[in-house]
Formats: C-alpha cells, structure tokens, sequence
C-alpha cells in the first residue's frame, strides 16, 4: 500500500505539491519504523528499553502507531492543537532520574526532526498507555507546553485560540520586573498554593492565560510592578545626579570660591592653649572648635597672605570670638595677646615660683615648698647633680618658654611640664662632648656656664665672649686671676638681689660656695636658666683671648679685654659714672 502522492519511485517529495519546501516542525516527519527519506517500510525494532520503563523522549509532538502502521506524511499535524486530557496525575512520579534523553541532532531551523535512537517508541496520547511506557507530560494542565519552533511563536491569546487585541501592551518578561530569576518549581509551588479568593482579585481579562496552573498575571499588578521599577530607577538617578553635583560645588568652592569667615574682629573674649609643635593647619582647626574663626581655609588664607612667614609660639592666647581670620592672626602674633605662663631667658626659679603661685591663685611660697620636696621625682636627667651644697636642684631646668597653666592646674604638673621641655633641649645639645673639650666635669658644669653667660651677658656676641672669657679663667694657667670668675651674678644670686654696685669689703668677707670672688672655679650649679642663646655660645665660644669684661654703661653695654691694662681702661670707664 502507497502513500497518499507518493509512488514506489526514490523522489519523497513533488515540487507542485503546496507543501513542498515546508521541512519545518509541522513539515513531513517520519513515520515510525520509516526512513527519513525513503517511502519503504522499515522493520519495526522490540525496543529493548521500554521493559523497563525508561523516559520516552517528551518532546515528540506524533501519535504512536500500532505496529504496522502508516501514517500519511502529507497531511499536516496542528502544532497549536489540544492535546487530549489525561487523568490527574504527578507526570514525575513513574520517571527514572536515570532516563537517557533522546538525541537531536537537528535545530530549528534545519527543517527536519532529529532521529530517534534505535528502537524508541513514540508517547502513546490516549488513556491507556502501554506496559512500560510513559504517559504524556504535557497532556495535564499542570504541565508546561511543547516548545514551538520559531516559526510559529506567538502569543498566549493566539495559541488558545483566544482574541488577540493589539493595541494591549505586551506584558513585561524581563526577569528583572517578573521576577524570573528564583527557581521554576519556587514559582509553580507559590502559583499552584494560591487561592481562588486570591485569584479573583484580578480582572478576568480573555487576553490573560494560564499556562498549565502556572501564576495568572493580572494586569494591574504587573503595571504596579512596572511603576515601581521605575520609581527606584528615577531615585537612584535623582540621587547621582546630586551627588555629582555636590561633588561638583564642592571642588569648585576649594578651589576657586571664598573660604567662609566672620567680619571684623570679634566679641567677647576666650583662652586658646596652643601646643608645643603646632603648625598652621592644627592652630586654625584649634581657633575653629573654640569658635574664634568660622573656617580652617579663612585662617590659613590669612597666614599664607598677609602674614606669610610668621609663626605662632606656643602657649595660651586670650582671643575673642568669632574674629575674621585675618584679625585673628595679627592678634596672635601680638605679645599681648598672649595669655600663657611666660619664663623668659635668666630668670632665676625664685621668680618662676612665684609667677606659678600668681597665675593658679594659691598661696605664696606653695610651689617653691612643692619644688624642694618632690624634685626628685619631676624628671630630672641622670647627670643633674644632688650636691646638698647646691641651692636649688631644679635650677637651671625650668626651661624659658610660654606655657599653657590653666586655671586648676596643680604646681607639680608646671614644674614638671617645665622640666621635661628642658631635659628635651639638652638632649639635641652635645653637653658631654663640650665638657670634654674644656676640661669640665659633666653637662652639669656646661649647663652653669650657660647660666653665667646668661646673667652677665647681654647681646649674642656677648655671650660668645663671655664664653670663652668662664672657660679662660678655668684654666689651670691662668695667672690673671687664678681660676677667680670674679662674676657680680653669682654673688647677687646667693643673696637673692640684683645689684650693679657691690662693695669690695662686702664681697671679700663672704665665703659662700657661690661667691666666685673668694671662690675658684664654677658655681656648685647654675644660678638661672639660661636661654637658647646662651646654650648655643657655650658650646661655641670665641677665641680670641678674652679674658676681662666691664659694663661700662652700667647696664646695657658690655666691653672686653685681654689684659690687665685693658680692663682698668675700661674699669675707669664704669667709675666715671659715678
């Protein structure tokens, strides 16, 4: 028995048939038991498989035929046809995970279904499958569809047979709008377990579909959805937009806008402690937090404008508030404004503790008794001497400087502060190296040359000569004055005075370690603090022969000599004055 147009001859197909050419998916496909090409009948095969119920393949879209059978390869199979309904069952329940899949070795667009490995049966599509075979898993409502070729894809409406109104938006499938990137059978679970009374809340719209129990979208959720989207995608494009803007503003005002600041010169008053080591940008942060300046950049304009150079001591400045930070600067760099405890050059210890009771507001003699009883634990260095001859062992060691003493503060935290600023100066000082180079005993002997030369000495190069003039006397061959130092300071500083004119008589009687006219050599210790000057000459002195100094104006002006004619040239200068 031939086919229907098909004769016994090796042409399958004739060119005026109207289907010629449509070798797609609802083309001629092979009869099972028939060759691709060829119209004889092949021998049907027992497929070995199917005793024990392995997966058929489950996209075949043809009936199975009963052994023997032909099937009319012209006549067209309706893809998009209904397929018969099953009785309600779990289409997973009988498969075998371990199920080989049919092959395809054909695509869509080849026009020709993949052959079937050998011996595999077709789906049987009616309510009574075979021993071994399995039903069909696209025949329940359940299921999903057959994949369509991509000739005849169309909408939902069009598939069911449903009228397709084009002027409906499509519905949106991207999965960043539907959701699509959580797992299919989370999506069929939550679809399958919603309620009728869910249902019914959207519109029973005919373009709508449900495909196989899966989820009815409704229209009006998905344009909620939609809206939604938009409005995080315009937020977060607003918020960009302003942050490149601000971004922008910001970087225009640093580096071409006015740095924000007060007018004029302030209000009211306020104290600002100014540390040890601060540089611009740290004092105009400090101004700013204590509400003196109203930027950091206004300040720092002003330092780097008018005021280029000049630096600010440490200490504690009595400014006002909110000043222009042009104002504040010139304030700042005025010795008025100044609020600190100031311990200028030479200034014996007895006058430190006294400005240390002023300033705290305690009683007079409290920090000078606090001094003799804890000076040894306020930090001195391991080379300081504890001669009991000596007058006071912090002498020399409160360092000349400004600092900050707040209201409060006890006694022993200034002396302490004060200490160690001078045991760090010493430490950038070669002491030991300079008392080997003029035969001294220490840095301690170093440090009371500094203090001599600060008391006696009046300018720079004062100090220079003074220098050499202590360390000349020191000699052992000095025959001018036999080791004498001959110093006016050291005398007046055992008896707590400042005196220009000493009587001889007055001198000579007193045999104190510290009167250098009966004694030789140095002072036990020093009888000041000397400043950053006198240091520095001590440890560079001239040399040029120096040996005997007059003030010969009395008070300010400083001769030197390097004989013994000279000096009573220069002694008969000073009486003069009387």
């Amino acid at each position: 028995m031939t086919e229907y147009g098909r004769g016994p001859g090796s042409e399958p197909w004739h060119p005026e048939d109207p289907l010629y050419g449509d070798q797609g998916w609802a083309g001629r496909q092979a009869a099972h038991g028939q060759g691709q090409y060829e119209g004889q009948q092949q021998p049907y095969a027992q497929d070995p498989y199917a005793q024990q119920g392995y997966q058929q393949d489950p996209y075949q879209q043809q009936h199975q035929q009963p052994y023997g059978a032909q099937q009319d390869p012209y006549q067209q199979q309706d893809p998009y046809a209904q397929q018969p309904q099953h009785a309600p069952h779990d289409p997973y329940a009988q498969q075998d995970p371990y199920a080989q899949q049919p092959q395809y070795d054909g695509g869509w667009d080849t026009g020709q279904q993949a052959a079937m490995p050998y011996g595999a049966q077709q789906p049987r599509y009616d309510n009574n499958p075979g021993y071994g075979e399995q039903a069909d898993p696209y025949g329940t409502p359940e299921a999903y569809p057959p994949p369509q070729p991509p000739g005849h894809r169309e909408e939902p409406a069009r598939q069911q047979g449903q009228d397709w109104d084009p002027d409906v938006p499509e519905e949106e499938t991207h999965p960043f709008f539907t959701g699509a990137d959580e797992p299919a059978d989370t999506r069929d679970s939550r679809s399958r377990s919603r309620s009728r009374d869910e249902d019914d809340e959207y519109d029973d719209d005919p373009r709508e579909s449900r495909r196989g129990g899966g989820e009815r979208r409704g229209k009006g959720k998905k344009k909620n959805r939609n809206g939604c989207a938009c409005l995080v995608v315009a937020a977060v494009l607003v918020g960009g937009l302003g942050g490149v803007a601000y971004v922008g503003y910001s970087y225009y005002q640093s580096q071409f806008g006015e740095a924000p600041d007060y007018a004029g010169s302030g209000t009211g008053s306020v104290e600002v402690d100014i540390p040890e080591g601060a540089y611009g940008n740290e004092i105009a942060n400090i101004l700013k937090k204590a509400g003196v300046v109203k930027s950091v950049d206004a300040f720092i304009s002003a330092q780097n404008g008018k005021y280029k150079g000049k630096s600010i001591q440490a200490g504690v400045y009595l400014l006002k508030k909110e000043m222009s930070g042009e104002s504040a600067m010139a304030l700042m760099l005025d010795p008025k404004s100044q609020n600190g405890l100031i311990v200028p050059p030479g200034t014996r210890n007895a006058s430190v503790y006294k400005l240390i009771d002023e300033r705290l507001d305690l009683k007079a003699g409290t920090t000078e008794g606090v001094a003799k009883t804890n000076a040894g634990s306020l930090g001195l260095p391991d080379w300081a001497d504890n001669d009991p001859v000596i007058k006071d062992p912090l002498e020399g060691f409160l360092y000349p400087a400004t600092y900050s003493v707040a209201k409060g503060t006890k006694p022993e935290a200034v002396l302490k502060k004060m200490v160690g600023r001078a045991t760090a100066e010493y430490k950038k000082l070669d002491l030991e190296n300079t008392a080997k180079k003029y035969d001294l005993e220490g840095p301690w002997q170093v440090l009371t040359v500094a203090s001599l030369v600060q008391a006696e000495g009046k300018t720079h190069d004062d100090f220079r000569k003074m220098s050499e003039v202590v360390y000349n006397r020191l000699k052992p061959t000095n025959t001018e004055t036999n080791q004498l130092l001959q110093f006016d300071s050291t005398f007046n500083y055992l008896k707590k005075q400042s005196k220009i004119n000493i009587s001889v008589s007055e001198i000579h009687k007193n045999k104190d370690p510290y009167n250098t006219y009966t004694q030789r050599g140095l002072t036990p210790g020093p009888i000041g603090n000397p400043g950053a000057d006198a240091l520095a000459a001590a440890l560079n002195p001239t040399a040029d022969g120096w040996i005997y100094f007059v003030a010969t104006d009395g008070q300010h002006k400083t001769e030197f000599a390097k004989t013994y004619d000279d000096f009573l040239k220069l002694k008969d200068k000073f009486d003069a004055l009387e």
